[in-house]
């Protein structure tokens, strides 16, 4: 749901988990150094692959599981799939677009290392072609009365909120389970997801299809965002990492902007960035009324039919509204267009809205919890970048930033929380403290 959807969806794979397996199998006749990481030769990289594999699932005793079969076939097959960058570039059939938007790749992966302290390493230096929408589908489910997420807990990577398939209509089935379990699911295409840097040695993980003609800015949130999750992953804590790498998205994808795009680029950024925003306020909103309703009303002390009915008009109020908004933005490209007709010059095009308005369709406790996981702790993280960038020495900011990230990260949960929280109160930026309390997140310590 990236490009004209409500949020940024990824998929932390656990494919991860097979990373333990290959790394010791390796031997100096099967590698060969190369700048950014070591060179796997074609002819030894499957055998590699499946020895890795069979040396894994044994460890962890799952052999017969389908689900890890899946989550490492289709990962084999996108690798299969990815070409070198240059390659592609150096293609006289490559369309000329794409070739375009590859190069665009490349300046934002070098931007991603000389000024953000990104990785660097092989991930996002080859492309693969798909042929399909989405690389993943994630699965979500959530009980009726609650927005806390259904977990399912893997090596390596803990417990999360999602289960991933690279097959939708698999990814369809389980949803139908679980609904006919009680819960209530949901089922939505990933664009892009991360294997946490484990796989750099085989590749890295590539440009795909599925976001490569997303306009400038969306590119860029997407690949600093991506790479973020390879500078730090919290086993088991999902809003803290996907906050952190929200963050680094939304700074860097600021700094790019600045330094690097068009007046055109950044005004379509501008545009479609402050419908999200206007988008992700009305979600939050509606997320708080529904916790609202299922936390200070159980169904024992008003009636279950009650509460379901509170429920209901809970949800037909943030549909009402949403269409409200989107008539505004119509009305907005409308009144653009019109003007531009009468004193030119040429208006932007309209910005498309089909993807909130599915999401807006299928929304439910489990659209709503996945949303949560991906800002509850941006604020926080954006007041800890600021405090680091007061202490000047531009070229130091980042990875003085990512070195406090850490010091968050080795704490205890319940203390990592706490530390989140008396961070967010101490923000030297209002607007940053009023998006804390509108994500619902209680911070004592402000009072």
């Amino acid at each position: 749901m990236v490009g004209n959807g409500p949020i940024h969806y990824r998929f932390n794979s656990c494919l991860c988990i097979f990373h333990e397996g290959w790394r010791h199998i390796f031997s100096k006749h099967s590698q060969q150094p190369r700048s950014g990481g070591w060179y796997v030769k074609p002819a030894v990289r499957l055998s590699l692959y499946l020895l890795g594999l069979l040396t894994v699932l044994l460890q962890t005793g799952c052999v017969a599981t389908p689900y890890y079969l899946q989550s490492v076939t289709g990962h084999l097959a996108i690798m299969h799939a990815a070409k070198p960058i240059d390659q592609w570039l150096a293609d006289p059939q490559t369309p000329a677009a794409l070739k375009a938007r590859l190069a665009l790749a490349q300046r934002l992966r070098h931007f991603a290392v000389t000024d953000l302290g990104l990785p660097d390493n092989a991930s996002y230096q080859r492309y693969a072609d798909l042929h399909r929408s989405s690389a993943v589908w994630n699965v979500v489910a959530a009980p009726p009365y609650s927005l806390t997420l259904k977990t399912w807990c893997f090596p390596v990577v803990g417990c999360v909120g999602y289960r991933g398939y690279f097959d939708e209509a698999q990814a369809q089935a389980l949803a139908t389970q679980l609904q006919s379990d009680g819960l209530e699911a949901s089922v939505y295409g990933v664009p892009a997801y991360s294997t946490l840097g484990w796989m750099n040695w085989a590749g890295g993980d590539p440009l795909l299809n599925t976001f490569i003609r997303y306009p400038e800015g969306e590119l860029a949130r997407m690949l600093f965002h991506e790479l973020a999750h390879q500078v730090l992953y919290v086993k088991g804590d999902t809003p803290f990492n996907e906050s952190f790498a929200t963050a680094v998205e939304r700074l860097g994808s600021a700094a790019w902007l600045a330094q690097h795009a068009s007046v055109e680029a950044r005004t379509q950024y501008a545009r479609f960035d402050a419908r999200r925003r206007q988008f992700r306020t009305l979600t939050r909103q509606t997320r708080q009324e529904l916790a609202s309703i299922y936390e200070s009303n159980e169904p024992l002390a008003l009636g279950a039919t009650t509460q379901e009915a509170m429920k209901l008009r809970a949800m037909e109020r943030f549909r009402e509204q949403y269409a409200t908004l989107a008539a505004g933005w119509d009305a907005d490209d409308a009144d653009d267009a019109a003007r531009a007709s009468r004193v030119g010059p040429a208006a932007p095009p309209p910005l498309p809205h089909s993807g909130y308005d599915r999401w807006v369709a299928k929304a439910n406790n489990a659209a709503f919890g996945a949303v949560a996981a991906y800002d509850q702790w941006v604020p926080a993280f954006e007041v800890l970048f600021a405090r680091q960038n007061q202490m000047g020495g531009n070229a130091t900011v980042w990875p003085r930033f990512f070195d406090a990230v850490r010091q968050l990260a080795a704490l205890p949960k319940p203390e990592r929380t706490q530390a989140l929280q008396r961070l967010s109160c101490g923000g030297p930026a209002k607007s940053t403290q009023t998006e804390l309390v509108e994500a619902g997140v209680v911070a004592v310590a402000c009072n």
